[in-house]
């Protein structure tokens, strides 16, 4: 019964929409994501009922996925801020321009602390956030392309 239901039914699209991002101050994580790594800010709206902030950032040309900034509400919570994975790479920021965004990034005082490398998949840095969240700035090789340029 179960791959007679799924043969019939249309394909279902998914995409992860928005990914929380805990933060110690909203305004201090606009400044950060804004300013320095060139995001734009899509909402940031007061819910007085609960007395948070509902704020949402993109990189540029993004159409489907946000960065929820969402403050840490309680001790818990604060202790995650800058250590959401446990000291792993928790995120990926896909360029088209490695080089132009590494440079741009790194004049605007962005600390890397992996220099870039050329990987099989592409070239890659390691940077941290203004709370020490590790972020992968990384450039995917075209297919065909052995030089990833």
């Amino acid at each position: 019964m179960g791959d007679a239901c799924h043969r019939t039914r249309p394909l279902t699209r998914q995409s992860l929409g928005y990914i929380a991002l805990v933060v110690r101050d909203y305004d201090e994580a606009i400044a950060f994501y804004v300013n320095t790594l060139g995001f734009r800010l899509v909402e940031d709206t007061y819910i007085p009922a609960q007395d948070k902030r509902w704020v949402l950032v993109a990189p540029p040309g993004a159409t489907d996925s946000r960065l929820l900034l969402a403050r840490a509400a309680n001790d818990e919570q604060a202790t995650r801020v800058g250590n959401q994975t446990g000291g792993r790479v928790a995120f990926f920021l896909h360029t088209d321009d490695f080089w132009r965004d590494h440079a741009l990034y790194s004049s605007r005082g962005v600390v890397f602390v992996r220099e870039p490398k050329l990987e099989p998949y592409g070239t890659v840095a390691v940077f941290q956030d203004l709370y020490g969240n590790l972020w992968d700035l990384l450039q995917l090789h075209v297919a065909g392309d052995a030089n990833g340029c």
